[in-house]
């Protein structure tokens, strides 16, 4: 379970004139973000009162086990009698008196969160807009946007605009300030007070400084949205996570290896493995050998027979040497899987022998090396349909169509959700109606691809064929299909 959870809410659907154009988008997008930083995220969009208390008070359950609590809220929020409150889409409007009773007190969601045994809570308001209900109120007007609070310690509270003032819906899908806010916090390795004073001059760039967001802070720790993997993991050396950087020095052996490896020429790379012994990987340092298992995916990628058994024994030689040794080995090759020589995530993974290596998670004394590698991805998980590195199996519904002695997949269910779908490049050419615009499949190599574009090993993959009691041996599929994960647009 992640240390870091939220709940975010964006409302929208406020009767008559009040309606807004931009939270229930500001909520949606803004939780797809705090996933790729490993927030476990709730929505709420277009929220009830009872629903938003709801919300709130399942979010106080999830804060008991995290270090990092975050709430997010867009829509309408008013001051009344010097108090915030954050309004609902059925909030009573009649009255000053039925609108504080029947919408949610921002004092309420700050005692909520101070009230764990968190370390950092965070609390973001898109919601310091006019008061779209004050004209039906006899009283005098109520001051313009929200009122400032004093954030407990631990806490920060995030204004879209300073004390008094009011935001603007924004003229795109995104409020001005949510919008301003998509586009600092993925700032790798950026405190949120500098990530949040760059938000304060895009958006005063933006409004024509007609909107200035503001904080309060009392946060007793730093804390970061994004953090590069080198900081993240710091079992290794920066020079080792980003090896491109790695400085070889051939007086040691196991550097030699690496250039050796390095070196792209079998008659190269297949003795310079070879000739690495047991009791010298024993005496190699942990960043040498990381680098070591890194450069021997590599050459298995490219084909060398010396670093495919390298993987194929790997279990067997991991019994050999001592823990922190062989893990270092396998941390670098899962590593180079998933990221590039400057420490970033690959656009396109280097999964040519993702199988050969994935299978040594069958062995319950190798599993600490995917827990690493399952760690150096939380910040992508966008990126993928299943959690990586856990040894789950997965189960997929494959759905058929039949036509003659021929069965055409039309579906892939994950969780009841479809994942199928054809690439750009060759979804204008395919019609399910030619037949000859599909290619035959066999069963076996299907579904090896389903696992391949889940990034699964087989053997945590089930496949069922609902419609189909007797499997055939192939299956028809059109060109350019897929169930990796659609870019955002």
């Amino acid at each position: 379970m992640s240390d870091r959870t939220a709940l975010v809410i964006g409302n929208s659907a406020y009767p008559k004139d009040s309606a807004l154009r931009n939270p229930t988008n500001d909520a949606r997008d803004l939780a797809k973000a705090l996933k790729r930083f490993g927030f476990t995220t709730s929505v709420v969009t277009d929220g009830t009162i009872a629903e938003m208390e709801n919300s709130l008070a399942s979010f106080k359950k999830r804060l008991s086990n995290a270090k990092v609590g975050l709430l997010f809220f867009a829509g309408h929020g008013i001051q009344m009698k010097g108090d915030n409150y954050l309004i609902a889409i059925d909030t009573k409007t009649s009255d000053e008196a039925a609108a504080r009773h029947s919408s949610l007190p921002l004092n309420q969601v700050i005692e909520t969160m101070e009230d764990t045994p968190t370390d950092t809570n965070i609390i973001i308001l898109d919601a310091c807009r006019n008061n779209p209900f004050e004209r039906a109120w006899t009283r005098s007007l109520t001051p313009r946007g929200l009122a400032p609070v004093n954030a407990p310690k631990g806490t920060l509270i995030a204004y879209a605009t300073s004390p008094g003032q009011v935001a603007f819906d924004g003229d795109g899908i995104n409020g001005a300030y949510t919008t301003a806010l998509l586009q600092h916090m993925d700032a790798v390795d950026c405190s949120i007070e500098i990530m949040l004073k760059r938000v304060r001059n895009t958006l005063s760039a933006s409004t024509h400084g007609k909107q200035i967001s503001w904080e309060h802070t009392s946060l007793s720790m730093e804390f970061f949205f994004n953090r590069s993997v080198g900081v993240r993991i710091d079992l290794y050396a920066d020079s080792a996570l980003r090896d491109k950087f790695f400085v070889l020095d051939l007086k040691k052996t196991s550097h030699r290896v690496i250039e050796g490896l390095k070196s792209h020429d079998w008659y190269t790379q297949n003795p310079a493995l070879d000739a690495f012994t047991e009791a010298q990987m024993a005496k190699t340092t942990v960043d040498s050998l990381f680098v070591v298992g890194r450069n021997v995916y590599q050459a298995a990628c490219g084909g060398s027979i010396s670093a495919h058994r390298f993987i194929e024994r790997f279990a067997s030689l991991a019994s050999d040497l001592p823990l922190e040794k062989w893990r270092a080995l396998l941390d670098g090759m899962l590593f180079e899987v998933f990221f590039d020589s400057h420490g970033e995530i690959r656009k396109e993974l280097k999964n040519d022998r993702f199988e050969e290596v994935f299978k040594l998670q069958q062995f319950p004394s190798l599993t600490g090396s995917f827990d690493f590698i399952s760690e150096c991805v939380i910040p992508f998980s966008d990126r993928f349909h299943v959690q990586l590195g856990r040894n789950r199996q997965v189960a997929l519904d494959v759905v058929t169509q039949s036509s003659a002695n021929d069965a055409f997949v039309e579906k892939v269910l994950l969780a009841g959700k479809d994942i199928f779908w054809v690439k750009g490049d060759y979804k204008e050419e395919v019609d399910w109606d030619i037949t000859d615009r599909m290619r035959t499949k066999a069963r076996r190599d299907f579904e090896q691809e389903l696992a391949t574009g889940l990034t699964l090993p087989m053997h945590l993959l089930r496949v069922s064929y609902p419609k189909l009691p007797n499997v055939p041996g192939s299956l028809k599929v059109p060109w350019g299909w897929t169930v990796e994960v659609k870019p955002q647009k």
